[in-house]
Formats: C-alpha cells, structure tokens, sequence
C-alpha cells in the first residue's frame, strides 16, 4: 500500500515527488521509460530553458485563464526558484531566460533524479499504466508490472507533445475514466502550414519580422523574433508563440492568417512608410533599381519572390514605378498575408493547447473537484505557455502544488 503515487516521471512528476516525499508521504513513481524526466533533455535544444524573468500571465493560454492568476502566484514561482537554488542549479541568463550553467539539460534532470533519490521516492521504471479506478478510499493501478494500490494519485503523464519521449495522452483517458471532461488537445508551440505555390521559392530563408496571427479578419496577437520560411509554411519561435491559438481556432473552424512585417527592424510598419522611406534612400543612393535599393535589407531570394508577387521588373528604377505599384510593393513587405491551413502532428510539437479544465482543479493544490484524492498536473491541464521556460515554469509548480496537496490534504 503506497500513500501516494505519481503516474509519470516527468518535470512536473518528479517535483511532485520531492514535495510529497519531504512532507513525509511514502512516494512511488510508476515511469513506462527506462528512466526519469526524458523529456527535460530536448527542452530548449537540449539547454533546458526552465525559467524566465517575465512572468506575464500574457504568457500562458487556456480557457480559463483567470484560474492561472490563483497558480502562478508570487509565492509560488519563489519557491521553485528557491527548489532549484537548494538543488544547486546555478543559472545562466540570457535577456531573462533560464538555463542551467553547464547548458545542458542533463542537469537539470540530473539534480531532479537525485533529490529524488534523496527523498526516499520509491521509483518503478518500464511500467506502463493500463487502467486505473477507485474502489472505495483505494486506487487500484493496473500495469504491466502488476497491480498497485494507493490513497492518492498524482496523474504528470505529460500531454500528446513529443509522443517519442513517452508523451502518449494515456494521462487523458484515465482523468476522463475517473470523471474529467477533456478540451481537445491539438498541437501547440508547433509549425504552422499553408498551401500556395511560392513556398518551395522561399524555403530555407530566415527573417527578422514581427508577424500577427489574424483571426476571422481580426488582430488577436502579435510576436516579435525570426521567422524561418519553409516549403510547407511558416516556423521559428514567433510562430510557435502564435499556434496554440492557431490550431485552436482552425479547430473551431476559424479562419487562420498570419500577417508578416519583413521592415520591422527598420521600424516601418505600413506601406506608407515604406514609400517614404524608399524616397529618401532612393535620393541618397543613386542611380538603383528597385532591386538595387532592397538588396542587403532582405533576403534575395526573397526580394526576388516578392516583386514577382507584386508583378514588379526587379530592373526598374523606384521613380519608375506607379504609386499603385509603389503600394503594392509596400503592403507586400509590411502586411505580407499566409492563410493558415493546419498545423505540423504531435510528433513536431513541444506541447499541446487543450486538456482537462481548469474548473475542474483546486488551484491551492492540484486536487480534482470530481474525483477525492486525484491530483493533476503539467501538461495534462488545459494551459500552454509561450517559449521560453513557461511551460516548464507551469510543470514545477503545478508539480509542487500536487505533492503537497496530496500530503497535506
């Protein structure tokens, strides 16, 4: 008989356990890999990215966002900040983003795993969960390494993101077995796809832009950063910002756009502050073509694309060029439209937006309103964050808030 367990050793499990554990519950991890927080090791190309300075609620989606503001308190991101000092992590930071010194993720999941180990938590690898009911006060867990029976359960399995790391959604269905409803987790923090015959010509060009995620003809959010063009659509870290709410709208059949700004870093944000913008360069460097005067500002092959979009002879002077065309060439380089028509799979993305409802969590502690001694965590609640250590920032606490829930309760 355990006093708790935790389904999955992921970040958000494995914190679980280090509270649970400390609070002086028995803990045992029941892990379906071979080890602990495999996951942890592709965070942040494998740097683990497990912080940010910025802690905006701006950062973290779902649909129920107000409940967040009662999780990611002041308190509680000092705690885990203060978990990790205790753990002997020492941070390098860069523009407010969180890394380990070493710039190695094993670090991470190494200090975890021991702390763990220190703990005393019970750790069962190579055990898949097949089903899981409450019979009376008990959970019985049924595995592939026998049956095992508990006052309380901790569910960290992580989401459908990064099936490969063991990511499968088994999480879903044994909340959903126990009485939870499910918001339909879709790929987020992912690469999003169009379809136009130009994308093969733009493949493999990266940009400085800011691009706006466009809505049903309406501006929903902006991001700032590079944007890599590929022969399937649009990616880079602004792009995973903007696709959680991306792929929820295309899922309530939504239309998708994205409106990119190549001249951001210029600092010109419309077509007419392009035209008079190109006055001035065309009048101090002289005696160019269109082509000339934008060569060295963008990409060739994408100054190429977008004159030929624009029906524009890349060998023409500017003063040769009709104010209609003029206008063109600008709405072209600073609203450039991408209908959106999906998303790359769950095998591309870093998480997922969708999964079991915040109203139906105490946010004091992670335990289920629908089932007694159930807790829930990480990934398999319904809030996604942006890149840059959000989503490991909601897995630590949400993790440290079922432990001691679960102990305490």
């Amino acid at each position: 008989m355990r006093d708790i367990i935790i389904i999955g050793g992921g970040a958000s499990g494995l914190v679980a356990a280090i509270y649970a554990a400390k609070s002086g519950s028995k803990v045992t991890i029941l892990e379906k890999n071979k080890t602990l927080g495999k996951k942890i090791l592709i965070t942040g190309n494998g740097k683990c990215n497990y912080w940010n300075d910025d802690q905006s609620l701006v950062h973290y989606h779902s649909n129920n966002s107000e409940i967040l503001k009662s999780i990611l308190t002041k308190e509680n991101k000092e705690e885990i900040l203060n978990l990790f000092n205790t753990l002997g992590i020492i941070p390098k930071i860069r523009d407010g983003y969180y890394y380990p010194y070493s710039s190695q993720a094993t670090s991470i999941q190494t200090a975890l795993i021991k702390e763990v180990e220190l703990q005393g938590v019970e750790v069962i690898t190579e055990t898949e969960v097949l089903n899981i009911k409450k019979d009376n006060d008990l959970f019985q867990i049924n595995t592939t390494n026998g049956i095992f029976n508990s006052k309380k359960v901790i569910l960290s399995t992580g989401s459908h993101a990064y099936p490969k790391t063991g990511s499968d959604g088994l999480g879903y269905k044994l909340a959903t077995t126990l009485g939870h409803n499910l918001i339909e987790p879709l790929p987020a923090l992912v690469q999003l796809k169009a379809n136009t015959p130009y994308l093969k010509e733009w493949h493999g060009i990266r940009s400085d832009v800011s691009v706006s995620l466009i809505e049903n003809n309406q501006k929903i959010a902006t991001q700032i950063g590079e944007i890599q063009l590929n022969n399937y659509g649009v990616s880079g870290i602004c792009i995973f910002c903007l696709s959680g709410q991306a792929t929820r709208g295309l899922y309530l059949n939504k239309q998708e756009q994205i409106a990119i700004n190549f001249l951001h870093p210029f600092n010109i944000n419309n077509k007419e502050e392009f035209i008079n913008w190109m006055d001035q360069r065309n009048n101090l460097v002289k005696n160019r073509t269109i082509s000339d005067l934008l060569d060295g500002l963008l990409n060739y092959k994408l100054i190429n694309l977008i004159l030929k979009l624009s029906k524009i002879n890349r060998d023409n002077p500017w003063n040769n060029l009709s104010i209609k065309e003029k206008y063109l060439l600008g709405s072209k380089l600073t609203n450039f439209i991408l209908d959106i028509t999906g998303t790359n799979s769950f095998d591309q993305a870093q998480t997922c937006t969708g999964g079991i409802p915040l109203t139906e969590i105490n946010p004091n502690t992670m335990s289920s309103t629908i089932t007694k001694d159930l807790y829930i965590t990480g990934e398999l609640l319904d809030v996604d964050g942006d890149c840059g250590g959000y989503n490991l920032t909601f897995a630590w606490i949400t993790g440290m808030l079922a432990g001691l829930g679960a102990s305490h309760d």
